[in-house]
């Protein structure tokens, strides 16, 4: 018998004598393997016996029975999760990655004016109920991807062209969202929508450069559209203050005039009445005051009587005789 028989040989008695210790320590271990389950602080767990719903854990180390009979589903339900259409993020970072050629089919799509639109969209979504996650739709991602590609072309096939690629990018982005949550409400398939945005919009590549030649003349005329506009705000309102300002001076002029002439007939009214009562008085005091208003605006002054013979010794007329 050679050596190796006898180690051989060694082997075997020493197995058989701890085969059972050794089964056992391996039954331990695959139970332990099998039992113990650790729940993620963003997660759930599902736990099905025999295949049937049992129970959901809470994040941390949970215990479930083990050798198959019971099995657990890791659910991510505090986690925004996100689907891509048209396009898929290959590598993410300060400059992303991105592949587009292979997923055209889902982002090419047919307005309500018959043309046809690159649309490039993210749904991003949270599981909010895992039971219904689970089992009330077969597969919820794919069947989620097949509802937000459905929602997209419906909105987009109710708009124009331009609407969809230019001024009513955000209503569809809206529209898509609310339309989207509706569809996993009727479907209860636990699924909460957060958001739908649009990536990128953009007419298809054989008819991109007249597209682009189109935007360039419609942006030329709202160029001039707004210059004009601008220029009109700028010459209209100074013409009207303008206008106004000439309205307001003839007014205070023409009020002036009203008021100066209404002052100048109750004067002459006073006169009147006054005339009327006392003609002599009436008759000196005009005459006074006119004299008065007259006289200091005269040079040199000679006073005489009545019949002109004497002249008043008030005045020295040879000095003035003199200085004339």
């Amino acid at each position: 018998m050679t050596d190796q028989e006898i180690q051989m040989r060694k082997f075997v008695e020493q197995f058989k004598k701890n085969g059972k210790k050794i089964l056992i320590l391996l039954f331990v271990l695959i139970a332990i393997f099998t039992s113990l389950k650790t729940v993620g602080p963003e997660e759930e767990g599902i736990v099905l016996f025999l295949g049937k719903y049992n129970r959901t854990l809470q994040p941390g180390l949970n215990y479930i029975v083990p050798f198959g009979l019971e099995r657990m589903y890791k659910i991510p339900v505090q986690r925004q999760l996100k689907q891509e259409f048209g396009f898929r993020t290959v590598q993410a970072g300060v400059r992303s990655q991105y592949a587009k050629d292979a997923y055209r089919d889902e982002s090419l799509m047919l307005t309500g004016d018959l043309n046809l639109a690159d649309v490039e969209w993210v749904v991003q979504y949270r599981i909010v109920d895992s039971y219904k996650y689970l089992f009330r739709v077969r597969d919820a991602e794919d069947a989620l991807h097949d509802m937000s590609e459905a929602a997209m072309r419906k909105i987009v096939g109710d708009r124009t062209v331009n609407e969809v690629l230019t001024v009513g990018r955000q209503e569809v982005a809206s529209s898509v969202e609310v339309l989207l949550q509706r569809m996993c409400d009727e479907y209860e398939n636990g699924i909460r929508i957060d958001q739908v945005v649009l990536q990128d919009v953009n007419p298809p590549d054989p008819v991109k450069p007249s597209f682009n030649a189109v935007n360039e003349a419609q942006q030329e005329r709202e160029t001039l559209i707004n210059r004009a506009e601008s220029e009109y705000n700028r010459v209209i309102p100074r013409a009207r203050g303008e206008a106004l300002e000439t309205i307001q001076l003839a007014e205070a002029y023409a009020l002036n005039r009203v008021n100066i002439a209404t002052g100048e007939a109750d004067r002459f009214t006073s006169l009147y009445d006054a005339y009327v009562r006392a003609p002599d008085i009436t008759k000196k005091r005009l005459y006074y005051e006119t004299m008065e208003r007259i006289l200091p605006k005269l040079g040199n002054k000679v006073i005489v009587d009545e019949k002109g013979n004497n002249v008043l010794p008030l005045l020295n007329l040879d000095n003035i005789r003199q200085t004339q």
